[in-house]
């Protein structure tokens, strides 16, 4: 299988991967977390895990996820509070809901919610 390369600046390392991944979600994807009660928008995704080895160490080994699938950066909201998740593809699911995530930066990412999704501001997008 080919790898490739990359840095890291929130593991603080390089991070080898496959050179292809399936992402089940793509940016923009409104998702559910299958344990926990919240809900989000993914707006980054790892094709595999590239956090630090302390935060990976603190999930509980009986649900720590595997480090080969994907990760994804979430805009995420429970019922108290909105902030940044970072999710394996196993731990999601796509949000039966399908409506728009109250999260206060929402706006600064994406133009527009669509058929259950977002759009990336063009001046974002590459």
């Amino acid at each position: 299988m080919e790898r490739a390369e990359f840095f890291s600046s929130q593991a603080g390392r390089t991070i080898i991967a496959p050179r292809q991944t399936r992402a089940r979600f793509g940016i923009g994807d409104v998702v559910r977390h299958r344990l926990f009660a919240f809900r989000g928008v993914v707006f980054d995704i790892d094709p595999v895990f590239a956090n630090s080895e302390e935060w990976y160490q603190s999930i509980p080994e009986d649900i720590r996820p595997r480090r080969d699938q994907p990760f994804y950066h979430l805009l995420a909201e429970n019922e108290d509070s909105s902030y940044v998740a970072y999710v394996s593809q196993g731990n999601l699911l796509a949000d039966p809901e399908g409506g728009p995530v109250d999260h206060p930066t929402v706006r600064q990412l994406f133009d527009s919610f669509k058929d259950g999704r977002y759009r990336m501001r063009r001046s974002l997008t590459h």
